[in-house]
């Protein structure tokens, strides 16, 4: 079995990774044994060069070469008449109704930033119901159901593709038993993980963090791709009839999950491939912007970007590279299947990082400087193989705030997160008919409400002067009677 081994990491250039094989027990020799063999070594090799060949291609500045997205293949949501959204959404409550609409939810983020050491899905941004993200999403989901076969008499599901990492599929999927899946079926929610890749040296060999252990990294919320075909997800797609599925990352509270006006403008334009972006607030905000490279469809990081290029302004005074990136995305199944024959063409992204390692002396050694990279992989990289790319501009105090940090930043945090979505409510309820101060906190149940609907006859000339309070349907909770609910309990 060793000669074996030793001579397929040789054939490889990666005989480093046996070279504590006779220190290690038994245990040791067959779990390092087993991470080898997972690993198609002459791929890794292959990876590692691409991935430095892209950096390259990166670092150098981008030039005439770059256009904005054509005005045929853009459309605004705030520029739209009331009429063109309820044709898009009627188009969109029809699929769902359908059973055509999945989800693919990226999450397997551990929320590190915010020193929670769970799944970012878990977390309680201090609402007055106290819902975490995933109950949030998945009672707008919920929702949705019911808006579509009020509309159509007909009872379709949305299927939840929820990816995780190798440390949060379990603590996810437990959660969700442990809330009986938030009133959802439980056949309709679908777990799957997403991949790893070695970390490397600066040299390309691969990096033990122990002497019987490969270290390793997530392989970017690109991987989505890969999973999706190793772990039989687009079998299940196929299987159930799915036609359109809303990727998105977990993290944006604001989320309008398998947006019904999303769904049915891609359908209508018969897309394989589109973005939800927002208008970047300004010239410097460190946000990729999704343009035109050589006549592909790409996203362009900010740092990318030259000087003229970020200040650059249309006549009107809006600047040309405007199209912010939120990670939000419409795919085709049919597009989804296509791309996993060309999943090993995708760009690969390298972060220089600290990797901890085993040093000559076989003492792990935790660096101070980086020694390695680790490579990533972005899931807007599949943009240049869209035939049809379309995106749509949506107005980012409805659809758009992250949570990416602890509250010590006063950024895309806990804090920020919790007052645009009140503030969001505080518009659906003066839009409605209501009165409310901004000093005043009401939240309104997603299966009360997916997007300001419904809400009439419950707030018109009605005064919210009580704070924090939770606005939410009759039979949501324990007994209540009303739609009322006080947030203090």
């Amino acid at each position: 079995m060793f000669e074996e081994l030793k001579n397929y990491v040789r054939s490889h250039g990666q005989e480093q990774l046996i070279k504590y094989w006779q220190e290690l027990g038994d245990n040791e020799r067959a779990k390092l044994a087993g991470e080898i063999r997972k690993l198609d070594l002459a791929e890794m090799n292959e990876t590692f060069q691409r991935a430095n060949d892209t950096s390259k291609l990166i670092s150098e500045k981008l030039d005439e070469d770059l256009k904005p997205i054509p005005q045929t293949h853009y459309e605004a949501v705030p520029d739209l008449t009331d009429d063109k959204i309820k044709e898009y959404e009627s188009i969109g409550l029809e699929e769902i109704s359908k059973g055509n609409v999945g989800v693919l939810l990226l999450a397997g983020g551990q929320a590190t930033r915010l020193g929670f050491g769970h799944p970012k899905g878990m977390y309680d941004v201090g609402l007055p119901s106290h819902k975490t993200l995933f109950q949030i999403q998945a009672e707008r989901i919920l929702r949705l159901q019911t808006l579509a076969e009020e509309k159509t008499g007909k009872a379709g599901n949305i299927t939840w593709y929820i990816m995780t990492s190798e440390h949060t599929k379990s603590p996810t999927a437990k959660y969700f038993k442990d809330h009986g899946y938030f009133g959802l079926n439980e056949g309709n929610i679908v777990y799957f993980e997403q991949g790893t890749l070695p970390c490397f040296d600066f040299e390309g060999k691969i990096i033990l963090d122990e002497k019987f252990h490969i270290a390793s990294a997530p392989d970017g919320n690109g991987g989505l791709y890969r999973a999706l075909k190793t772990q039989g997800i687009l079998d299940d797609i196929k299987k159930r009839g799915i036609q359109h599925l809303h990727g998105h990352s977990v993290d944006n509270i604001l989320t309008k999950v398998a947006d019904p006006v999303f769904i049915g403008y891609c359908k209508s334009k018969n897309a394989d491939c589109a973005a939800k972006v927002v208008q970047k607030s300004s010239p410097s905000e460190a946000v990729g912007v999704v343009c035109r490279v050589n006549g592909h469809y790409k996203v362009v990081e900010y740092s990318e970007l030259t000087d003229e290029a970020a200040v650059r302004r249309n006549p009107d005074g809006r600047l040309t590279f405007s199209a912010g990136n939120i990670c939000n995305h419409y795919f085709s199944a049919d597009f989804l299947h296509k791309i996993a024959d060309f999943e090993r063409k995708l760009k690969l992204h390298v972060a220089k990082k600290k990797i901890p390692y085993i040093n000559e002396d076989g003492v792990k050694v935790k660096p101070s400087e980086p020694n390695g990279i680790k490579m990533e992989k972005f899931i807007f990289d599949v943009f240049e193989f869209a035939e049809n790319f379309i995106c749509l501009e949506v107005a980012r105090d409805v659809e758009f705030s992250a949570l990416k940090n602890a509250d010590a930043a006063k950024k895309d945090c806990p804090s920020t997160a919790r007052e645009d979505l009140l503030r969001l409510h505080r518009k659906y309820i003066r839009q409605a008919g209501g009165e409310i101060s901004d000093d005043v906190d009401v939240e309104i149940s997603p299966l009360l409400s997916y997007g300001g609907e419904n809400l009439k006859e419950l707030v018109e000339n009605e005064v919210f002067a009580i704070s924090p309070f939770h606005l939410h349907a009759i039979h949501e909770t324990n007994g209540y009677q009303n739609g009322y609910k006080n947030g203090n309990h």
